[in-house]
C-alpha cells in the first residue's frame, strides 16, 4: 500500500507535468502564427521538390527517346552526324544544350566528348567531358581518363597526369583503376619525374596485384629504381 511520502511525491510530478504542458501550450499560443507560417513554407518545399523532381525525370524520358539514333550513327563511328542531328533526328550537341542537366543529357555530352576526341578535336572533347558529372561506376572514371588522353594529345602532361590520376581514384576497381595508373606512371617517366612514375607504379602493384597491368609492372618498378640511383 502507497505512503504518504510516496503518494506525495507522486502528486508533486503531476503537477510538475501539469505545469510543463501548461507552459508549452502558452508558447504554442503565442507563437501560433508563427508555426503556421513555418508548416506553410515546409509544404511549399516539398510541394516544389516534388514539382522539380517530376519536371526532371519528364524531360529526362524525352531525353532518353531522343539519344538512340545518335549513338547508332556514334556505334557506326559516323561522328559529326552523331554530333549535330541528320536533319530528321537531332544530335548529342542538342540534347545537350536542351536537356543537359538530365540523365540521359549528361549521358550525351559523355558520348559528344567522345565524339570530338575521335575526330581529333581536343579542346571541344574537353569540354563535353567536363559536363558528365555524374558517378557512374564505369564512365565516370572513363571519362576523367579521356579528359587525360586529350590533354596528353595537346602536350599538356602536367593535366595529363592529374586526370589520369583522378580517373584511376574515381570508383575504384579492378578494371579501369590499373589502366589510369599505369598511364599515370608512364606520362610522369615520359615527364622524367621518376620519383612520382615508381610512386604510381608501386601503387598500382600494391593496391591491384591480380590486375593484367600488375603482372609486368616489376619491371617498370626496376627501371625507375635504377633510374633514380
Amino acid at each position: 500500500m502507497a505512503n504518504k511520502q510516496d503518494t506525495k511525491q507522486g502528486d508533486e510530478r503531476l503537477e510538475n507535468v501539469e505545469e510543463a504542458l501548461s507552459k508549452t501550450e502558452l508558447w504554442i499560443e503565442k507563437n501560433q502564427k508563427t508555426l503556421w507560417i513555418i508548416l506553410i513554407v515546409l509544404l511549399v518545399v516539398a510541394f516544389g521538390i516534388y514539382g522539380v523532381t517530376k519536371y526532371r525525370q519528364k524531360r529526362d524520358k524525352t531525353a532518353s527517346t531522343m539519344i538512340y539514333k545518335a549513338q547508332d550513327y556514334f556505334n557506326k563511328e559516323q561522328y559529326d552526324v552523331a554530333l549535330n542531328g541528320d536533319g530528321n533526328n537531332v544530335g548529342f550537341l542538342d540534347i545537350v544544350n536542351d536537356y543537359g542537366s538530365t540523365k540521359t543529357g549528361k549521358l550525351a555530352a559523355y558520348y559528344a566528348g567522345i565524339a570530338y576526341m575521335k575526330q581529333g578535336n581536343y579542346n571541344d572533347a574537353i569540354e563535353y567531358l567536363k559536363k558528365y558529372t555524374t558517378n557512374d561506376q564505369v564512365l565516370a572514371p572513363l571519362a576523367l581518363g579521356a579528359i587525360g588522353d586529350c590533354h596528353m594529345e595537346l602536350g599538356d602532361m602536367n593535366n595529363a597526369a592529374s586526370y589520369y590520376g583522378k580517373a584511376a581514384a574515381k570508383n575504384p576497381n579492378d578494371f579501369t583503376s590499373p589502366i589510369f595508373l599505369m598511364k599515370e606512371g608512364n606520362t610522369y617517366e615520359i615527364m622524367g619525374n621518376y620519383g612520382k612514375a615508381l610512386e604510381t607504379y608501386k601503387k598500382l602493384k600494391k593496391d591491384f596485384p591480380l590486375s593484367n597491368e600488375a603482372f609486368e609492372i616489376s619491371k617498370n618498378i626496376a627501371q625507375m629504381e635504377e633510374k633514380l640511383k
